[in-house]
């Protein structure tokens, strides 16, 4: 891990040395393959999801989202709940996951 992707405080990465150890104690070289390339896939995924909004950005999305409240084209809260928790759902184990472990 190079310095500039290291953790910024000492209890962050203290956990994250703890848990590389303990994975080197526990998963197979195979494994240890294999998980690293679903977290470096993950992290590469988020990082081109995470892109910041310029102030025009926000602006047209707030009023994007006003119109369409007020044309009651919106989600309550249980809705949108139950759209992550499947989303999440189909984030966990797919069938080449489950061969590896």
């Amino acid at each position: 891990m190079s310095t500039a992707n290291r953790p910024k405080d000492a209890c962050t990465a203290r956990t994250l040395n703890g848990l590389r150890n303990y994975l080197y104690d526990t998963l197979t070289p195979a494994n240890m393959i294999w998980l690293g390339t679903q977290l470096t896939e993950y992290g590469r995924r988020q990082e081109q999801r995470l892109k910041p909004y310029t102030r025009e950005e926000l602006v047209a999305r707030i009023e994007l989202s006003e119109q369409q409240f007020d044309e009651g084209k919106y989600q309550d809260f249980d809705e949108a709940m139950a759209e992550l928790e499947q989303e999440f759902a189909e984030e966990e184990l797919t069938p080449e996951m489950t061969e590896v472990i």
